[in-house]
């Protein structure tokens, strides 16, 4: 580890440490105040077979956390140079991080208040992306995995692929959002990995380790209250909130765009799958179905965590390979399992049972069962209630 890194590590421990902790105390405050500020998941629906209301809410304490924290290290950062290396990225850059979280965790929030049409939450989705790019948050090139000079981007296309990165993120997350504790989970092994990489491989950005601690923290203290069976749902706000960050981190981070897309394949390939899938099949790519990954888990056996844990375990092999791989090695290698988790999730979506309907089980089926169910069925969020995926149970 570098000298700078080495200075820096404290102060990312201390990040990290900070916001999980108020996280983990402002988690039960959101599950309090849910039925006040009408963010509740009511289970009155066929898709909603939870058999008691759940708040939606999540996303805001993951939210609070990160900004309270992190605007305080920020500003004694820049009052004492805590953070080396804070100042050398633009400033413009670092405020549109945290000012994205606010305003995706209030456009979120009337999502899961209000249950918007899919157009409505597209619309907020490009607010997001745009107050990024306006900012300077920009793709400007990414590694060939061709080999020779690097894909450059440049004016109106730079700003295009860094729009459709920021909303494609966000839409990775949103579909993944389908069981306990899988996107929360999911997301704080690919922060965690962004922010060791920011600290171990040069040129070394301490700064951009400190942001990415403090994204890891607000998820760890909410997973708790998070992982099966959920206390709490981490609703479209959480789903912005995190999308958005993970998604300027990892532009932030030099060639973190290649990590993001090789720790995060899980949710991306599945939603590139799917989306194919619908389109075949000449559906709205929006249709909510069954025919994501994690519940083919579900339908081939697993029981509820085991199919969170085996997504966990995936996506922390992914992550070793973009510690190990170089640039170029993580492209290729994400190129190779698009391919191949096509042919496996051909054959798996052949092997499964037919998808699991609560009606086609008598009342007296053994009760882990029937909780698989429940669990199984429940899981689409706020924008899926509307847009047709996501969380909303």
């Amino acid at each position: 580890m570098s000298a700078a890194a080495a200075q820096a590590l404290p102060i990312v421990l201390l990040a990290l440490v900070a916001t999980a902790v108020v996280s983990f105390l402002l988690t039960p405050l959101a599950i309090r105040f849910a039925d006040r500020i009408g963010a509740i998941d009511e289970p009155d629906d066929e898709r909603r077979i939870h058999a008691r209301p759940i708040p939606r809410t999540g996303g805001l304490a993951v939210a609070g956390a990160f900004l309270s924290v992190g605007l305080v290290i920020v500003g004694a950062s820049a009052a004492f140079d805590l953070v080396r290396g804070l100042r050398a990225l633009p400033q413009a850059e670092v405020w549109a991080l945290f000012a994205g979280v606010a305003v995706g965790a209030a456009l979120g929030y009337l999502d899961d208040r209000y249950q918007l049409r899919a157009r409505w939450q597209l619309l907020g989705q490009l607010t997001l992306a745009a107050l990024a790019v306006v900012a300077g948050v920009s793709i400007d090139n990414m590694v060939n995995p061709l080999g020779g000079f690097a894909i450059r981007f440049d004016g109106p296309v730079a700003m295009a692929v860094t729009t459709l990165w920021i909303v494609g993120m966000i839409n990775s997350l949103n579909f993944v959002d389908g069981l306990d504790g899988l996107l929360s989970g999911v997301a704080l092994i690919a922060v965690t990995t962004l922010g060791v990489i920011s600290l171990l491989v040069q040129p070394v950005q301490p700064a951009v380790a400190v942001m990415c601690a403090l994204l890891a923290g607000s998820l760890l203290g909410f997973l708790p209250y998070n992982f099966h069976p959920a206390r709490i749902f981490i609703g479209t706000a959480g789903v912005f909130t995190v999308g958005y960050a993970l998604a300027v981190l990892s532009v932030l981070g030099t060639a973190k765009v290649a990590v993001a897309l090789l720790v995060l394949g899980v949710p991306i390939i599945d939603t590139f799958w799917i989306i194919i899938r619908r389109v075949a099949s000449r559906r709205s790519p929006f249709d909510a179905d069954r025919g994501h990954f994690h519940h083919r888990l579900l339908d081939l056996g697993l029981s509820h965590r085991g199919a969170v844990l085996l997504i966990y375990g995936l996506c922390s092999v992914l992550a070793i390979m973009s510690l190990v791989l170089s640039g170029r090695g993580q492209i290729s290698a994400f190129l190779i399992i698009v391919i191949l988790s096509g042919v496996v999730l051909y054959a798996v979506t052949r092997r499964a049972r037919e998808a699991l309907d609560r009606r086609s089980y008598p009342e007296d089926a053994e009760p882990e069962l029937i909780a698989d169910l429940r669990d199984a069925g429940s899981h689409m969020t706020g924008g899926e209630a509307a847009a047709g995926e996501g969380e909303g149970r």
